[in-house]
């Protein structure tokens, strides 16, 4: 009777020891530099909607956009709506669309759950999907990115948000 006490009692032990356990991985080892964290989550004019580096004049649609959420530009380029934050178990997510001729010509998430190795990790695969999904569309019926699923569920809705606002 001893033996079997005591082997249950070392085997839970054992259990408890082996789930608390978590691994320390590096980040960087995760993000892909196309995917690093978003040092600045707020609307920037200097960070067009595409994404790029590249410098916007102040006639831009994002100029216009980091400054009031919703903006109108030239009937060419389209108009770049932000779509409201959406709080998630891990964060907020919030995106801004270029809208043109009723379909959604770029996307950029511009905030996300980054506060984690874990979020750089999900994020680094289901951000790009999520936004290359959005391009071409007129309404918020994308698909979900496996795996992240909260991360998709606050994109869709901010991209909901986002398309109310540009009047789609």
């Amino acid at each position: 009777m001893r033996r079997v006490i005591l082997a249950i009692a070392s085997t839970a032990v054992v259990l408890v020891l082996l789930l608390s356990f978590k691994s320390h991985t590096s980040v960087s080892a995760l993000v892909p530099a196309a995917v690093a964290p978003n040092p600045n989550p707020t609307p920037s004019a200097s960070m067009p909607a595409g994404g790029s580096s590249a410098s916007s004049s102040p006639a831009s649609p994002t100029a216009t956009a980091a400054s009031g959420g919703t903006s109108a530009s030239t009937p060419a380029a389209g108009k770049t709506v932000t779509g409201d934050a959406v709080e998630t178990i891990y964060g907020p997510v919030q995106v801004r669309v270029t809208v043109a001729n009723g379909k959604v010509t770029a996307a950029e998430a511009i905030e996300y759950p980054d506060g984690t190795p874990r979020d750089y990790q999900i994020n680094s695969y289901a951000i790009p999907m999520l936004q290359q999904e959005t391009v071409g569309v007129s309404s918020p019926n994308i698909d979900a990115v496996s795996g992240a699923t909260y991360t998709s569920q606050g994109y869709i809705g901010s991209l909901q948000s986002a398309l109310d606002k540009a009047g789609l």
